[in-house]
């Protein structure tokens, strides 16, 4: 522990362990606790003179202080502290591990009321009673504490796991074990230590607007895509971990071809137009489809002043209050959402007027349009950038964010950020193969490996799967097309061996403080929640001839805060007599970003049921 600490001991026996600590910890205010009165305390052997020297060193002592109650201690009201201490809890006497449960949820959820924003709650207990892999031999989950689900009942996540080095703790001496004035068996004991996680903020809908091909178009963002939204993470100076790996992706390509990175802001809209012509590849059931709004007959667009008082996102985008009601429902932590009307649409019309970018490809070959377009105009100088046949040694580069309509699986990512890059090369420098090898050389490290396949280069990882691909065209007899598309999340997620790609996106600024000043890539990320758990709901319902599969895959990441790891689907029926189908799924609850308990795992999935119901019209079994 640092010095100039409040410290909180609670659970204490003959105070010996408060006493090591107030004397090697002088500059620190100790207080500590005992549950039993003050003349049952001191007949604990040494309890009286571990007092003393707390006393004297400044410190306090309180008794008949319950550790699941700590809010209502007068004594300690009003009061914060840096780190809260628990050695050894037990219920006493032979209690069973479900009572000695219940008693560590109780403690950490009194204990936050007394605990500063920063601060930290160790506890340390017997080898194996943790339930977590750090347990040598570990128990099995129904045999132990389940410490970290216990404290995750009170928004706190294990951040470190640590030996309990009781050799340090010179006049420690442990006594309470069965109520008796006996040890625990402190070999192979262990400390956790807790922090604060971030809250779940409920998803919102964004309205935005955009010029999209000359018209200006607002349309609300759906709320399961909405914090993927104005994230800035590829901003100049950014070291967010897909910065990082863009710039190292980019630095490497340049020692064998110039790179010419555009900065230009380009809409997240495009037109279903556009999306047939430059990302033919791309299906159009993972495209994300967008209904335009209807503007109000007696309102026109707001000026940049309205947009100041309601929130400013970017030069063309805004979030309106007077637009987007948010009102908060108490049992499903979510928000009901009034906006304006949007524009009526065929329903069985597959696709609409404009989609989310599903690729930078549209963006880039408007751009590679306005170049050939200048270069034509500077063609009579002879100020170009490529020769008569259209030959550079350029690589023209753009990255920004995407999104795909996709099933709730552990890497898919319904929004990550692309690289694009695209040139024109002469085949006499076999491009294709420098490429594949310069990719190799730059990547295969941490474990992708770059495959010649018909029309390019496929680049893949474990686990993850695919993270790149580059198409080649032949322009000429003497020219070749290159395109290289990145996936700079997942190749963030290899790089800085991140255990999942959600933590991308997360807004604990304990993740982003690893990467300045700017590591490079390799340098192995440590997660600020250690064993999170894992929580299994099934779910099933009726449905109608109309079922869209899709929107429930966009209701389960709504519904679940982004804390669904696994969708399955695990049993279908068909009625034989009615136009309805059955579905069973099974979800998996599962985040490194948050404390995740029971609790709040069965009020997502409760919450989930509720908006299947209002929203799908599906009728749950």
């Amino acid at each position: 522990m640092s010095p100039s600490l409040s410290i909180l001991l609670v659970g204490e026996g003959n105070f010996s362990f408060s006493a090591f600590m107030s004397h090697i910890h002088a500059d620190s205010r100790v207080t500590a606790t005992c549950l039993q009165r003050e003349d049952e305390a001191l007949r604990h052997e040494g309890a009286a003179a571990n007092v003393l020297i707390i006393k004297d060193s400044g410190g306090s002592v309180v008794f008949g202080v319950d550790c699941t109650k700590l809010e209502e201690c007068v004594s300690l009201q009003g009061r914060l502290f840096d780190r809260v201490v628990f050695n050894f809890p037990h219920c006493g006497r032979k209690s069973g591990v479900k009572k000695n449960r219940e008693l560590l949820k109780n403690f950490f959820l009194s204990c936050v009321q007394v605990l500063a924003e920063d601060g930290e709650v160790h506890v340390t207990l017997c080898n194996g009673q943790g339930g977590t892999p750090a347990d040598e031999p570990r128990r099995e989950r129904h045999n132990s504490w389940q410490v970290v689900a216990m404290a995750a009942e009170a928004q706190l996540v294990l951040s470190d796991i640590r030996p309990f080095e009781s050799g340090k703790y010179q006049s420690y001496k442990c006594t309470g074990y069965r109520s008796q004035d006996k040890g625990f068996h402190v070999d192979k004991a262990l400390l956790h230590v807790f922090t604060r996680s971030l809250p779940y903020v409920p998803a919102r809908i964004l309205k935005v607007e955009e010029v999209v091909e000359g018209d200006k178009v607002q349309y609300n963002v759906p709320p399961e895509l909405s914090d993927y939204m104005f994230r800035d993470f590829l901003c100049s100076g950014s070291v967010h971990p897909v910065r990082l790996v863009q710039d190292f992706l980019v630095e490497g390509l340049a020692e064998n071809w110039a790179v010419s990175m555009t900065t230009e802001t380009m809409p997240f809209l495009i037109t279903t137009a556009r999306q047939q012509t430059c990302c033919r590849e791309i299906d159009s059931t993972q495209c994300c489809w967008i209904d335009p709004l209807q503007k109000d007959l007696g309102s026109d667009v707001p000026s940049p002043a309205d947009r100041d008082k309601d929130q400013l996102l970017s030069k063309d985008t805004y979030v309106s209050a007077g637009e987007v009601d948010r009102v908060r429902c108490k049992d499903a932590e979510s928000f009901s959402i009034r906006s304006a009307c949007p524009v009526v649409v065929d329903p069985e019309r597959e696709t609409g007027l404009y989609l989310l970018r599903p690729s930078l490809l549209p963006q880039m070959q408007e751009l590679l349009n306005k170049k050939e377009e200048v270069n034509n105009k500077a063609g009579s100088h002879g100020d170009t950038e490529s020769d008569s046949d259209g030959v550079t040694t350029v690589f023209h580069g753009l990255s920004g964010l995407v999104f795909r309509s996709v099933s709730v699986h552990v890497w898919a990512q319904p929004a990550f950020h692309q690289l694009l890059l695209t040139g024109v090369f002469s085949v006499d420098c076999e491009p294709i193969t420098f490429l594949r090898q310069r990719l190799d050389t730059l990547l295969a490290s941490y474990g992708v490996s770059v495959v010649t396949v018909q029309g390019g280069l496929c680049l893949t990882a474990q686990p993850v799967g695919l993270v790149g691909k580059v198409f080649s065209n032949h322009k000429s007899e003497d020219s070749i097309s290159l395109t290289v598309s990145l996936n700079l999340d997942l190749l963030a997620v290899l790089l800085f061996s991140l255990p999942d790609w959600r933590l991308l996106w997360s807004h604990d600024q304990r993740f982003l403080k690893q990467f300045g000043p700017r590591p490079s890539p390799g340098t192995a990320f440590r997660p600020f929640s250690l064993f999170p758990e894992h929580f299994s709901f099934d779910i099933s319902f009726w449905t109608g001839p109309s079922w869209e599969e899709r929107k429930f895959h966009a209701l389960v990441r709504e519904a679940g805060h982004g804390a669904v790891e696994q969708l399955k689907l695990i049993d279908t029926f068909s009625h034989p007599d009615l136009s309805q189908t059955s579905y069973c799924y099974r979800l998996l609850y599962h985040t490194h970003t948050h404390a995740l308990s029971h609790t709040h795992a069965l009020r997502f999935h409760k919450h989930l049921e509720s908006l299947l119901s209002s929203r799908l019209q599906v009728t749950l079994r």
